[in-house]
Parts: structure tokens; sequence; C-alpha cells
């Protein structure tokens, strides 16, 4: 096979034979100007994955060269994963994905996220004092574990769109984690920032750490027999054998049994978790249709709120360093916060206002609030008020997100395209190590607190209820066929990556290995987060002057991205990370 590789700046994008916008001439993306590794540019003719880990990616890439489906690719790619980045994802998880049926025609959503047990209560993180915990105390160990979804994700969608033997996708993952891997960088730097975390519980610390206590170190070989057993069991019983039986039991008692801090996980609760398919959540942008995973996600609603909202402005004449630009894109997104904490929650649950936060009418008085030239004055970035056909009062949210997750975006020879984010939540999420797998601390992102004075909050705790996210798998329509599948991990900063990714895509015509390396600039809450070593930074000053106050850090999304174009596939991965886009 042949994988062609272009690394550098394309000028255009194609789309339809026509370019999608003349390339700004002042953009941020190039490696000189931004403090950022260039991302590379793959093309290919018949499929591409693009994957955060190069074992994972090739695990897919081999996959559909065979002639095997997205979905097939799918389950190579998160077996690998779980094995090369247990830190971010993998069968201890939850997973939502966005998938387009080429031979339907047809656009669906899967939602693989955790639920809360059936034991669970909404004081599940008060203290005796009836007090939110803190953040951590909450998330090591047995208290944050929720019900996994994504093996059971998994298995449901092969069973509809898979092509080869589910037990012949487990193979790649099984040997490596027989024979070892080598020890990659970014797992290993992140093993020795984790420190005591990591080694609150015998089998992380004895699995990541040596007999000295020293963390893993980079090229180093690792062995995972216990992973690779536990793969090997999948395949032969396929996901009945992870939901009941020996592996189920020693999920629950490592939830039960977790010294310090127990959970409330049954065999039930395993037994009776099932997938949700819903129907994807879709706003218009400059003609285009960009849809994603709905509730529990919160993130085809925000990002369709920002999009709509910006719609109203001209963002493509301000380009990409214009601090005009930023300040519109950091105050819509302020305000699809502001709605998000308040009415966005499981709609199995109580209903939300999602077509009235997404109808043009709504977006349009949202954005007369940016009709300034200057920040939105805290006092004016509170939630709106969408029409819905259910009266209810709710209160704001204080749930936490913290940045972990993974995103896979695979096209295969027919068409298919799957853009799934995968996730244990916090990195190595809750330090609970169980057959050679972590488990997740998915109900950390529910709300700590019930009610916000007397009004209750929309995203507290509730038995068999699935904690909201910020994940936003994502799909871009024209005409009804898909032309960019993206996605990133992140927290709740994922909104934010993927929304500047569509808006430099569409607005300022970047090509995608320009999308997923641009300097990152988010506001979620007030203060805007300005990528720190890279260009971005230029504009803090202006910013400030514009009224925000301004931070620089770490803001160390993982995009990866596949664009559907006439003559073809053009895919990257976002260079922060170790990922990498394969295709023939």
């Amino acid at each position: 096979m042949r994988i062609a590789f272009i690394t550098g700046v394309a000028a255009f994008l194609l789309l339809s034979g026509q370019t999608l916008a003349q390339q700004a001439s002042d953009q941020i993306a190039p490696e000189a100007k931004t403090g950022i590794t260039a991302a590379r540019r793959v093309e290919a003719k018949r499929f591409m994955v693009a994957a955060a880990n190069p074992l994972a990616a090739e695990a897919g890439r081999d996959v559909l060269a065979e002639g095997g489906s997205a979905i097939d690719a799918l389950v190579a790619v998160q077996t690998v994963l779980g094995l090369v980045e247990p830190q971010s994802s993998g069968l201890g998880g939850g997973s939502f994905l966005v998938y387009y049926d080429a031979s339907a025609n047809r656009l669906t959503t899967f939602d693989g996220r955790e639920t809360a047990p059936m034991e669970a209560s909404p004081t599940l993180f008060l203290d005796i004092q009836g007090q939110p915990l803190k953040f951590m105390s909450a998330v090591v160990g047995g208290r944050s574990v929720g019900t996994p979804g994504t093996v059971r994700l998994l298995e449901d969608v092969h069973k509809r769109f898979g092509k080869q033997a589910w037990a012949s996708l487990f193979q790649r993952a099984e040997q490596l984690a027989s024979d070892g891997f080598a020890v990659s960088p970014r797992l290993a730097s992140l093993v020795a920032a984790e420190g005591d975390k990591l080694k609150t519980y015998d089998g992380p610390r004895t699995y990541f750490f040596d007999g000295s206590g020293a963390p893993l170190k980079p090229g180093s070989i690792l062995k995972n027999p216990d992973y690779a057993q536990t793969l090997k069991t999948i395949a032969a019983g396929g996901a009945d054998a992870f939901y009941h039986g020996p592996i189920a039991e020693a999920i629950v008692k490592a939830v039960r049994e977790a010294s310090g801090n127990p959970g409330v996980l049954s065999l039930q609760d395993l037994a009776n978790y099932r997938i949700k398919e819903r129907e994807p959540v879709c706003a218009s942008y400059r003609a285009l249709d960009i849809c994603g995973m709905g509730p529990p996600s919160s993130g085809a609603v925000a990002i369709g709120q920002m999009l709509g909202v910006l719609e109203n402005f001209d963002l493509k004449g301000f380009g990409p360093n214009n601090a005009q630009s930023w300040r519109l894109i950091g105050d819509a997104q302020r305000l699809a916060f502001a709605d998000r904490e308040k009415y966005l929650a499981d709609t199995d649950f109580l209903p939300a206002p999602i077509k009235g936060l997404l109808s043009k009418d709504y977006l349009a008085k949202r954005a007369a609030l940016l009709d300034g030239d200057r920040a939105i004055v805290p006092d004016q970035v509170k939630a709106g008020e969408p029409e819905w056909d259910h009266a209810m009062l709710l209160g704001k949210d204080a749930a936490i997100e913290l940045p972990s997750t993974s995103h896979i975006v695979i096209v295969d020879a027919q068409g298919n395209v799957a853009s799934m984010t995968t996730t244990i939540e916090n990195g190595f999420g809750s330090r609970l190590m169980v057959n050679g797998f972590l488990l997740n601390n998915e109900l950390t992102d529910f709300s700590f607190k019930t009610h916000d004075g007397s009004l209750p909050v929309a995203n507290r705790v509730e038995p068999g209820k699935r904690p909201r996210s910020s994940m936003s798998p994502t799909i871009v329509m024209k005409d009804g066929k898909p032309l960019l599948a993206i996605g990133s991990p992140g927290g709740s900063q994922i909104i934010g990556y993927v929304s500047q990714a569509l808006i430099a895509y569409i607005d300022w015509g970047m090509p995608v290995e320009q999308i997923v390396a641009q300097p990152h600039l988010i506001n979620r809450f007030g203060t805007y987060d300005i990528e720190a070593g890279t260009v971005a930074e230029k504009l803090i000053e202006p910013l400030k002057a514009l009224g925000y106050e301004v931070k620089a850090g770490d803001l160390n999304s993982g995009l990866q991205a596949i664009e559907i174009t006439p003559s073809g596939l053009v895919g990257s991965a976002d260079p922060r990370r170790e990922g990498v886009a394969l295709g023939e």
C-alpha cells in the first residue's frame, strides 16, 4: 500500500470543485508563527483513520486495508488505545459516536455514556455537613465510577455495521498487550506527573511504576497480560462477557472495596446497561449543517449556539488575527456556556429546550448582546429564556470537567464515516485498575450540588442517569453528504477547540492541517484563556483593552480531522499530542 504524506500548508480547500474561502494572508497556523509543531497533512484516495496514537491508527488502517468497515476499524483502534493510551480512554469508560451510514445516506448517533449506579443518590458528592466534596477527593476511588459503556457500544454498532469477524478485531491489541509495546513519551510524562495519586491502589502502582517506585520511562517495553486475557474473553464471548461473569464481578469488587472512598456500582448496574441511539443535533452555519451529539452531551447544542450567534457577524472579514473576531467568538462561547449550565443534562430524566436554544430568533436575540465593541459585562452573561414546551425552573450547575479523553475519526472505502470521542474522564480515571484496564471517574461530571438555592440543578446525580458531557464528535454535512469529521479531547474546553476549528475551516478557509494546529483562545466563564508560547499571546493586550481578564496557559487539545473532498480524503492530527492520520 502507498500512503501519501504532504507537509506544509495547502493553498486552498476544495469543496465540490470550488475553494471554500480565500486563505487569509495573516493566518495564525504556520509553524514559524505559532510555536506549535506543524501538523502533517495526509492525503488518501480510499480510506483514512486519525487517532491519538500511531499504534492505534495503524491497527485501524490495517483493518480498512483488509476490506473492513469504519466500525470494524473503530473496534481495533479503541482496543489498542485502551492499552497504549490508558490514561484517556478504554474498556472501563464511555463514548459518544456520530456515524454516517453511506448505504442509507443517514446520519445517526450512539450514546455509550456511563450511567450512575442505581444505589447512587443526589448527595453522592456531599460530605457529612452537606457540602460538596473537593474534586480530587471525589475522583480517586470507587465513588466516582459509573457503569462503563464503551464495550457495549462497540458491539452494538459492530452488529449493525461491521463486516469482519468480531474476534479478529481484537488481535492487534491482544498481541501488543502480550508482547509489550514501547511506552510513549506522553504516557511516561503523565505517569510521572501523576505521582502519588496513581499509587493509591495496587493495580496502577505495580503497572505504572517499577519496584523502586520510579515511573515508567519513555521507550521501556510494557506488557499487560491481564488486558490481553480480558480482550480474549470479550473477543470470544462478546460484550456479555464484560457485563456479566468474572470481569463484571472484578469491576464491582474493586469499586465497592476501594479503600477510603468506596462506590456503589453493582452487578445489576452492569447487567442492565444499554446503548441509546439518538437523533443527531444539527445546526446550520454558512449553508452547512454542523451535526453532533445531543444530551447528555452538551457539545452539539453549545457549538450550534455559538455558530448561530456568530453567523450574524462577518468573521471572514475580520480575519483570525483581529481581536474583534475573538471578542465575538469568546462572548458567543460565554453565552452558550451560561445556557449549558442551566438547561442541559440527560434528557431521559428531564426535558431540555433544545429547539428553543438553537432557534434562529433566539440566537439573533443573543447575538444582539454582542453588538458593541467591548466584552459583554458579567451581569449580561447569563442564561437566556428560549422557547420550550415545559415550564421548569432550574438552577446553575456546579460540575467540573477536567481535560483528558481521546478522539477517533475514520472514513472507509464505502464512504461510511465515524467520529467518536471516548473517555475515562480525568487522566487515569478513578485510579482503579481491574483486569488490565482503568475504571472511569465519570460520575464527577455530575454537579456536586443538588440545588442552586431552592432551584434543582438539571445535572444533579440520579440513579441510572448519564452525566452531562462536553464531548463533541462532529460531522459537517453539505447537501446531505459528509464534508468534515472532527473532534477533540479536553474536558469542557472541547467545545471551544472544536468550534474554533470549524470557524477556521469555514470562515477563514484554513486546510485541515491548520485547523488542528492553530493556537487556541477560549472563553467559557469570563476569563480569556490564551495558549501560552504561541502567536496568540499577541492578542493578550488587545483583548485586555476590550475589557477581558486574560490568562495564558496550556491548552492541550487533541483534534483529529478528516475532510472528504471530490478528489479524495485529507486528514491531520493535532501536533500537540502523538496522534497521526493514516490512509491509502
